[in-house]
């Protein structure tokens, strides 16, 4: 019992570690994502080079890294409660580790999906301000749009005006984004580990931990891209002048740019999943080894 609760704890203490990593790693590429995502059909950039140049003309604070310390704060939170729900959920699934021996990937999956679902009590909030501040860059993106200095103040104006439920914005559809991205997640990184430790015996287990995190990262986050197109553009659109919710903001975005916007940014959020996963992932995997705990499954 004392074992368990240890291993419990040690996967809160290095899901936080790898958390606050990750988030610095990927925050302008994202920055990038969130202004193609919200930008309006009458005011689109030229291309992804004309976006990064419009970032780039801002301070490093007021462009590529608007909006960073919100989330920065909060991913430590986030990413312990998303790694310790997942360890946890694993445990009491029956995914005992072991040597050698085939992971439990539906167990996997699940675990993932479940901590997908608990890590949005943190982690809609931190989403919501994070896309405000970022989307207000200046390009026309949100027309009539209030300009926020920092995330203090934009959490304060829309706990003012909204409420609690401001902070909640796009809830839904971060929760259909989050929750199957969370367990393709998993189970990508846990099958890749598994194999190249088995067949690739030669390449040190960092440098697999890093590649496999990676390739998940992407995979995840292609699976689920419409989702976060529209879970963005809801976030941004704080105030409720352009979108009522899901279907509402869905329709609007194919009826006047047609199915290529469910997939805008595509290209800067696989330039981000990378880095981004492939860190996170790595940094939780060393770090739970040096908490002395086992990484295979039985």
């Amino acid at each position: 019992m004392e074992k368990e609760s240890s291993y419990v704890r040690n996967d809160y203490i290095a899901g936080a570690i790898a958390g606050s990593v990750g988030v610095i790693a990927g925050h302008p590429f994202d920055t990038v994502k969130v202004q193609l995502q919200v930008q309006s059909a009458e005011n689109k950039y030229k291309s992804l080079l004309d976006c990064v140049s419009t970032v780039k003309k801002q301070k490093l604070s007021k462009g590529f890294f608007r909006g960073l310390s919100w989330p920065m704060f909060s991913a430590g939170v986030i990413n312990s409660v998303y790694f310790g729900v997942y360890g946890y959920s694993l445990k009491l699934l029956g995914g005992n580790k072991e040597d050698n021996s085939t992971p439990p990937y539906l167990k996997i999956l699940v675990s993932g999906c479940l901590g997908g679902v608990v890590q949005l009590i943190p982690a809609c909030p931190a989403e919501v301000i994070k896309v405000v501040l970022q989307s207000q860059i200046p390009h026309g993106n949100i027309q009539g749009a209030t300009f926020y200095k920092g995330p203090m103040e934009g959490a304060a104006h829309i706990l003012r005006v909204h409420g609690l439920r401001g902070m909640y914005r796009g809830l839904p559809t971060q929760c259909i984004r989050d929750v199957p991205a969370n367990g393709i997640y998993f189970l990508t990184f846990e099958f890749l580990t598994f194999n190249g430790s088995i067949k690739l015996p030669f390449i040190p287990a960092a440098v697999q931990n890093f590649f496999a995190g990676g390739i998940a990262g992407v995979l995840s986050w292609m699976a689920i891209m419409p989702f976060d197109v529209v879970k963005s553009r809801l976030q941004a659109d704080c105030d409720s002048k352009h979108y009522k919710g899901f279907l509402d903001c869905a329709l609007a975005c194919y009826k006047q740019e047609g199915p290529s916007v469910f997939f805008r940014g595509l290209s800067m959020v696989a330039m981000r999943a990378f880095p981004v996963n492939a860190v996170t992932l790595m940094v939780y995997s060393e770090s739970m080894k040096f908490l002395g705990e086992e990484v295979s499954y039985g």
